[in-house]
């Protein structure tokens, strides 16, 4: 399956970002004594000029914040701009990376960045803008549902979420009967590591440690996961790409939410959005997605300012009886 992304992304991916570009003015001042509230979206792609135009519509929330789940776009340009614009208009700004931040496009592939060093240049980037990567240290948000630690992560995926009967070395190839193929197979590179699923245990295991000692150091402090790929399989319902599932996380993160105290996990990915209910945790899929995905939306009078989901403090809490029903969301 094509990904319709990757031709625009392609011929706009060596576009100059010039310096005159750089951030300069300060986040917006925020109201003393107004409690903030935290917001999130993911897979804004950039590449689509519609999206492009809905995001510079994001309205100022000077004692918010805001969280960017992945898949801004494949280029630095991109980022530049997103960065820009949620920093000049959110107090605090947090990113974890999906897997368009890590291509490799065809035009960069005699001098561009691969694998790691790709995720480094992205990082280099966000930090330009102040924004908060899974490489800084997890902060307090103290606002109004906390305090809670705000925790971006990177996980990638392993090819685990497929059926008990297919192998993992047959897994794209069971994927591809029903003509389904991610991008990443050919612009996705794992370098330095051996393959994807290296890389994925790679992250996984710096990631619990880490986790893992920010829990220790703030007994009975709840956290926000956040991450691009869902935690947890059975929270990827694609219907019409069933398949797809393997590219979208990996089991062995199945119980992170109560491992790591988590009150909301935030991820995105899917393009489907969604809030469910696992144990006390909420899991929230935050999508934008491509221009036809949210143009129901737009057709009501809405813009990406309704699309926002309020993390915190978020909603009522459900009875338990109701905490297993997936609420699916069209907008924010």
């Amino acid at each position: 399956m094509a990904d319709p992304l990757v031709a625009v992304a392609d011929a706009t991916a060596d576009a100059a970002h010039s310096p005159e570009d750089s951030p300069t003015a300060p986040p917006p001042p925020a109201t003393p004594g107004k409690p903030g509230t935290l917001w999130a979206i993911s897979d804004i792609h950039l590449s689509f000029k519609a999206n492009r135009g809905e995001f510079e519509k994001l309205l100022p929330r000077p004692n918010d914040g805001l969280i960017l789940c992945g898949d801004i776009g494949e280029s630095a340009e991109h980022l530049h701009e997103a960065f820009k614009k949620a920093t000049a208009c959110f107090r605090q700004v947090f990113w974890a990376p999906g897997n368009h931040e890590l291509y490799t496009l065809p035009t960069q592939k005699e001098h561009g960045a691969r694998g790691e060093k790709k995720y480094e240049e992205c990082v280099e980037i966000a930090r330009q803008y102040g924004v908060l990567t899974p490489e800084d240290d997890y902060v307090l948000w103290e606002g109004e549902g906390g305090p809670c630690l705000v925790a971006p992560i990177f996980t990638l995926y392993d090819y685990s979420f497929r059926p008990a009967h297919v192998k993992l070395q047959d897994a794209v190839d069971w994927a591809r009967e029903e003509n389904i193929e991610a991008t990443d197979e050919h612009l996705l590179h794992p370098d330095p590591y051996s393959s994807r699923v290296e890389w994925c245990e790679a992250l996984l295991a710096r990631t619990e440690h880490r986790l893992a000692a920010a829990v220790a150091a703030n007994p009975g402090v709840k956290t926000i996961l956040v991450g691009h790929w869902p935690l947890r399989e059975d929270l990827v319902k694609l219907m019409l790409v069933p398949r797809f599932c393997i590219w979208c996380g990996t089991k062995k993160t199945e119980d992170w939410h109560n491992k790591y105290n988590a009150k909301v996990v935030v991820s995105g990915h899917l393009h489907v959005r969604r809030t469910d209910w696992r144990d006390d945790t909420r899991f929230e899929e935050v999508s934008l997605g491509y221009p036809r995905q949210w143009q129901e939306c737009k057709d009501r009078g809405m813009d990406v300012n309704d699309l926002l989901r309020e993390i915190l403090p978020g909603p009522v809490k459900p009875p338990p009886e109701e905490r297993g029903i997936t609420k699916w969301r069209r907008y924010g």
